[in-house]
């Protein structure tokens, strides 16, 4: 997903691991956007946010960052993890299930 620069990245980040939703976001400053908005092509400066969970919190991802986001149409999309490093994938597996508030 993205965010504006400045402190709504790390305000959704925390979020979301606060919630359990996540077990870990990385915020990648700096990033430049050029998009179609309003019928013209437009700018923003912003950064990328990577969350790592499971399919099966993607939809409570998509709601719970909806209504914090200031944006009115923001970027969250899901992308599979074909395969990885077991050891990784495993502490991502129990991070999520430690002390649910979700």
């Amino acid at each position: 997903m993205t965010a504006p620069q400045g402190p709504e990245a790390r305000s959704l980040a925390h979020m979301l691991l606060k919630k359990r939703l996540c077990a870990c976001v990385n915020i990648v400053k700096g990033m430049m956007s050029f998009f179609w908005w309003q019928g013209k092509i437009d700018a923003a400066g912003e950064s990328l946010l990577i969350a790592k969970t499971e399919q099966r919190l993607v939809k409570k991802i998509i709601r719970e960052v909806s209504r914090a986001h200031s944006y009115s149409v923001c970027e969250i999309i899901a992308l599979p993890i074909g395969t990885g490093h077991a050891p990784y994938l495993k502490w991502v597996s129990s991070s999520l299930k430690k002390g649910r508030e979700a």
